[in-house]
């Protein structure tokens, strides 16, 4: 893997689906609950003078292994995907911090959009043994849930809440060259 620095080929660049991730870790109770989105979208433009990444989950996709949680994520106390079937990301800028990769832009879960910075890595393009040309992104922010009207919680029996605000974002794409 190379620095952020590195220059890549200018031109438009899709997701992989099968080998990209998109994910959230929140503290809950006594540990840190994990999940991914199973349908994940993303493209990267390196054709302008500043990369452009735009990208988007399906909230109803979260992966979990219970369906009474599952439904409970999907109503109106969290994503409420019966009105908000998206989680979007638009870049707004790319630049870099020493070797880091730094990429802000505006995030959207409930139709309530705020700046976020997502820091990470960019890889090298490389040539894959299918003919076609791929780059990874790693990139990782984090947002007060209760920005985006996510404010359910539940108290604990000697004071303090279950769930914390502060949730981890982390995404790790591999898109290939159009």
């Amino acid at each position: 893997m190379s620095t952020a620095t590195t220059p890549l080929p200018a031109a438009p660049w899709g997701v992989d689906p099968v080998h990209s991730t998109a994910g959230f870790a929140i503290k809950y109770m006594v540990s840190t609950f994990k999940a991914d989105f199973a349908k994940v979208g993303a493209t990267l433009d390196t054709t302008g003078d500043t990369p452009k990444l735009t990208g988007s989950v399906d909230p109803a996709s979260i992966q979990l292994k219970d369906e009474n949680f599952h439904a409970h994520l999907q109503s109106a106390e969290f994503f409420d995907t019966e009105n908000h079937p998206a989680i979007t990301f638009e870049s707004t800028d790319f630049r870099t911090d020493g070797d880091e990769l730094v990429v802000d832009g505006n995030l959207t879960i409930k139709g309530e959009t705020r700046p976020v910075e997502a820091r990470g890595t960019i890889g090298e393009a490389f040539e894959d043994p299918f003919g076609g040309t791929r780059v990874g992104l790693t990139l990782e922010a984090s947002v007060d849930r209760t920005h985006f009207g996510i404010d359910w919680n539940n108290p604990l029996p000697k004071g303090g809440l279950a769930l914390a605000n502060d949730v981890r974002l982390v995404v790790d794409l591999q898109l290939v060259k159009a």
